[in-house]
């Protein structure tokens, strides 16, 4: 043969683009990947990250003809980066690049022996570099029988598609990611209205208090799949709103003290901007069962009331928002009627009209009844407007399941529902959604204790993980920002778990939380500084 291509050659290897993650292929200690960009084509690439003693080496057996001549080559990038054939029956083969700021194409040959029947192919980068990006493995030459890819075909059809949150004139989308797929199309009422990359995208433009259908259709550069069943979504209705910006996709919540208890005491203005929504702690209750007022601390250096204000209206220009947290560790509301319900929201609203608080925060320890909390966050909602930011901070008994006073309440709200952050912190052992225990401290606890909300009937974006910002900040449950981080990626991404690993990933995962702006503030914002930008770049 001559190292000619006949006819019948073909490319031996598979899964040679990646595009089903790392099938066929085996890499050293978990040192490979399938990223999603940067790739050579279709939607996915090798990723390989070198560590210690380990050059993150991804190989795979390809079938082979004895006495028959092949072509190996792939596209890298990145750092150092080798292609190889070993177990050819004569002589093995290797080329290298010492990196690549764009793609570039290895290429090498090799010839089988006389009674060669399979090959090792591999790549790998080298001890102390940065990671390596492959891309279009071809071992071109006589089929040894096992085959190759087969041709390329459309993506399947999306599947999990939800609504998230809902304004006046926009309703959130997401859904499952398909494999193969490269962009989505987003149908409304049978129309496509625009195009997607990720598993997400919000359709803006509609009509107040309308209901519509939405479909999603994935892509790739061979076509387009069959529509997904359709949800439907309907806005909400238009009014009054307390005049803040809208809570960003992913978000960061921090708790600002309106007291000195020994952490760092901040006017408002001094909260670390990595914040998106900060809870003021806290409203303090009255004589009348419901009512909520709000006293500023004298201990926090304003010189009144109205500087106070000032530094609020100044955050919300800034794009943050700031609510008015009930409840706490000491403080108890009793909401146990209509007329405590009432109260309530009438108090509340009056509260976010003086100081321009954008929304509220349900952060009540002592119990709750679910039937006159809803009715109560009802009629506040019906006075503040479709803007309303409503958080809630549960303990972590309280979202065991869906029969808990907590949960039914979020429940009953959800279409007015912000996000909550339970409180992964002074907690003893709890269940996860798997029904085995978790104990405090750990990524399992993070994401096997989130995994009840997010299957028990919340939208991803109403789920953030709740901890504390310091050792100081709590009792117990303080976990590292690099553990809160791999539970952020464990959830939304399916990476960095621990031995709990979701069934799925949540992409649209709301954010974290912590307790409290002033203690990050005493170990000198280190919470907000790892958290912050990884919240805010999650997909």
């Amino acid at each position: 043969m001559g190292g000619v291509a006949q006819a019948a050659d073909i490319n031996v290897a598979k899964n040679a683009g990646f595009e089903a993650g790392l099938a066929n292929w085996s890499c050293s200690g978990g040192s490979g990947a399938v990223v999603g960009a940067p790739v050579r084509s279709g939607a996915g690439a090798l990723k390989g990250t070198p560590a210690g003693q380990d050059n993150a080496r991804c190989s795979q057996s390809v079938a082979v003809q004895p006495n028959s001549t092949y072509t190996l080559s792939a596209w890298v990038q990145g750092g150092y980066a080798y292609l190889g054939a070993s177990g050819t029956g004569t002589t093995d083969v290797s080329t290298w690049t010492p990196g690549e700021s764009g793609w570039k194409q290895l290429t090498t040959t090799f010839r089988t022996g006389a009674s060669t029947r399979a090959v090792t192919v591999y790549t790998h980068g080298w001890y102390g570099q940065s990671a390596y990006l492959v891309d279009d493995v071809s071992v071109f030459g006589p089929d040894g029988g096992g085959g190759g890819d087969p041709d390329p075909q459309a993506p399947g059809t999306p599947a999990g598609l939800g609504v998230g949150a809902v304004t006046s004139s926009s309703v959130a989308l997401s859904w499952n990611a398909v494999g193969g797929a490269t962009g989505y199309n987003i149908y409304r009422d049978g129309t496509k209205v625009q195009t997607a990359t990720g598993t997400s995208a919000t359709v803006t433009g509609l009509a107040a208090a309308t209901s519509y259908q939405f479909q999603v259709s994935a892509t790739n550069a061979v076509g387009e799949s069959a529509k997904s069943a359709a949800v439907s979504g309907r806005t909400s209705p238009g009014g009054g709103d307390p005049g803040g910006p809208a809570v960003p996709r992913h978000a960061l919540t921090g708790y600002w003290q309106n007291f000195n208890n020994g952490a760092t005491v901040q006017k408002l203005r001094d909260v670390q901007a990595q914040y998106d929504i900060i809870a003021v702690a806290f409203a303090d209750s009255t004589a009348t069962p419901g009512q909520i007022v709000f006293n500023l601390s004298s201990a926090l250096g304003y010189s009144g009331v109205a500087e106070f204000k000032s530094d609020i209206a100044a955050k919300k220009a800034a794009g943050k928002s700031v609510i008015i947290s009930v409840g706490g560790e000491l403080g108890n509301v009793t909401i146990n009627s209509d007329a405590s319900a009432t109260a309530f929201a009438n108090s509340a609203y009056a509260l976010m009209q003086e100081y321009g608080f954008n929304g509220i925060d349900i952060d009540l320890e002592h119990g709750i009844n679910s039937t006159y909390m809803t009715k109560a966050l009802r009629q506040l909602s019906a006075k503040a407007g479709s803007g309303m930011v409503l958080t809630m901070a549960p303990q972590t008994i309280d979202m065991q399941n869906t029969g808990t006073e907590y949960f039914k309440t979020a429940l009953a709200v959800k279409d007015i529902l912000t996000v909550v952050n339970m409180q992964h912190y002074n907690s003893g052992s709890m269940l996860g959604c798997d029904g085995q225990v978790y104990s405090q401290g750990s990524v399992d606890f993070l994401t096997a204790l989130a995994c009840i909300q997010l299957e028990g009937g919340l939208d991803p974006s109403q789920v953030g993980i709740g901890v504390p910002a310091s050792t100081r900040g709590a009792g117990s449950g303080y976990v590292s920002p690099t553990i809160v981080n791999n539970a952020l990626s464990c959830l939304t991404r399916g990476t960095n778990c621990g031995n709990f690993k979701p069934s799925k990933t949540y992409p649209s995962l709301r954010g974290a939380m912590t307790w409290s702006t002033n203690w990050d503030a005493t170990a000198g914002n280190a919470w907000s500084n790892a958290v912050g930008p990884h919240v805010h770049a999650l997909p």
